[in-house]
């Protein structure tokens, strides 16, 4: 055999090696298709399910989500009942073995961080309750850093070729969130004990993580839309306990917030809640940056 064929045997060989195979990863969030892309970048084809305007809890099981979880190698998603409307229909309509519940091709954030509001009592009549407490655990930075250890270790186990850069990527990626979560929570020190209005509960993680007080919800119970007889209440209630503004997600329908606000003289506080909720939260670190800047901005 001469140099030349063995030249291009060794060629051959690189070229189909396992590490240079992009992992096929469905991510049910915008946040998780960021974390993904975080700690595999270009190692990885990620499709994101939702964007930063869709509540995910209400998301049609299209055919091309199907198709997307059919080729999927991980399916990465909150959990926690988030997506329970639309997830297992797509996981049951694709056929595919390795996305299954309890198989590595299966990663819910939320069952790696420590859940809020673990209902005691499950009653449906309360509203969208959700029996494995609240899923929208990215709205706290401290739980992206457990949760990008367990996606590191999953796609090592999935793409082993690729884990010595996933480890260093995760390493770097953790290091940064590390020093600016430090950083948030010394910018962030005028938020506590603030009160507020809020729409949904999307927010659960973020006050507990920066202090804010919850005072009142626009919503009479979890998911049920705000009524006439609600708002009038809470007009009531915040003559009594004063809030200091109204913070809603950029998804969420801003009427009653803005009814609220012509009422009270209280400002709207419109939050990203996940990347490309808006323009300024491209990424990650972009969203936690924005969404305490315009939370000082606002209680000014």
């Amino acid at each position: 055999m001469n140099k030349w064929n063995i030249a291009l045997i060794a060629a051959g060989l690189v070229a189909a090696s396992p590490a240079h195979a992009r992992v096929k990863v469905f991510a049910c969030e915008p946040e998780w298709g960021a974390l993904t892309t975080a700690i595999a970048g270009d190692q990885a084809d990620v499709m994101v399910a939702t964007t930063a305007l869709q509540d995910a809890h209400q998301v049609q099981a299209r055919p091309s989500l199907i198709a997307g979880v059919r080729k999927a190698q991980l399916v990465f998603c909150s959990g926690a009942e988030l997506e329970a409307g639309w997830l297992p229909l797509l996981i049951r309509q694709a056929g595919n073995d390795g996305i299954q519940a309890g198989q590595p091709g299966n990663l819910m954030a939320a069952s790696y961080v420590k859940k809020l509001e673990i209902p005691k009592v499950l009653d449906r009549s309360q509203g969208d309750i959700h029996a494995e407490g609240n899923p929208h655990v990215v709205a706290d930075p401290r739980n992206l850093r457990v949760v990008a250890r367990v996606l590191t270790d999953r796609l090592k186990l999935l793409e082993p070729a690729n884990a010595g850069r996933y480890e260093a990527s995760f390493v770097a990626f953790d290091q940064q969130l590390a020093a600016r979560i430090d950083a948030w929570e010394k910018e962030a020190a005028p938020l506590r004990g603030v009160p507020i209005v809020i729409q949904h509960n999307v927010w659960a993680y973020m006050t507990n993580w920066l202090g804010l007080d919850v005072v009142a919800a626009l919503e009479p119970k979890p998911g049920i839309p705000p009524t006439t007889s609600h708002l009038a209440g809470l007009l009531n209630k915040l003559a009594n306990t004063p809030a200091k503004a109204i913070v809603v997600a950029a998804y969420e329908d801003p009427k009653a917030a803005q009814w609220l606000a012509g009422k009270t003289g209280l400002p709207v506080i419109t939050l990203p809640f996940t990347v490309g909720g808006n323009k300024e939260a491209g990424d990650l670190f972009a969203l936690y940056d924005t969404t305490i800047a315009r939370l000082l901005q606002g209680i000014k």
